[in-house]
């Protein structure tokens, strides 16, 4: 039997072929209370992090980015426009977005967007 074992809260789960998202929804999906999400998108010039599809659509258009609408219906796209290839692909749904995809802005706006680890909410028990 290959996979990854995963035990959590005394709960013991086999996760087969997993990948990193995979198993931050397994841990999160058993207690982890973090929704998953790891990561958050932050928008250097302010330092704000970036909380909704809405607020992200802003600071990309300041960037010259603009919707593209010959999509697919579950995603979200922004483009540079005609001279350029890059292309951004996000889930519908803010709360579906991954560290790949914030990776993703952050690389082709390197000057405007990081990624970094979000803050542990947990108390610590000494």
């Amino acid at each position: 039997m290959s996979g990854v074992w995963v035990f959590r809260n005394g709960v013991a789960r086999r996760i087969e072929n997993p990948t990193r998202e995979s198993l931050e929804s397994a841990t999160a999906s058993a207690g982890g209370g973090g929704g998953g999400r790891r990561s958050e998108l932050v928008y250097v010039p302010t330092g704000e992090v970036v909380g909704s599809h809405e607020e992200l659509e802003r600071r990309l258009g300041e960037l010259g980015w603009v919707p593209y609408l010959a999509g697919r219906p579950e995603l979200i796209q922004y483009h540079r426009g005609a001279a350029s290839p890059d292309l951004i692909s996000l889930p519908r749904r803010f709360a579906d977005l991954r560290s790949i995809h914030m990776y993703d802005i952050a690389v082709k706006n390197r000057s405007f967007f990081l990624v970094r680890d979000r803050p542990s909410t947990r108390a610590t028990v000494n």
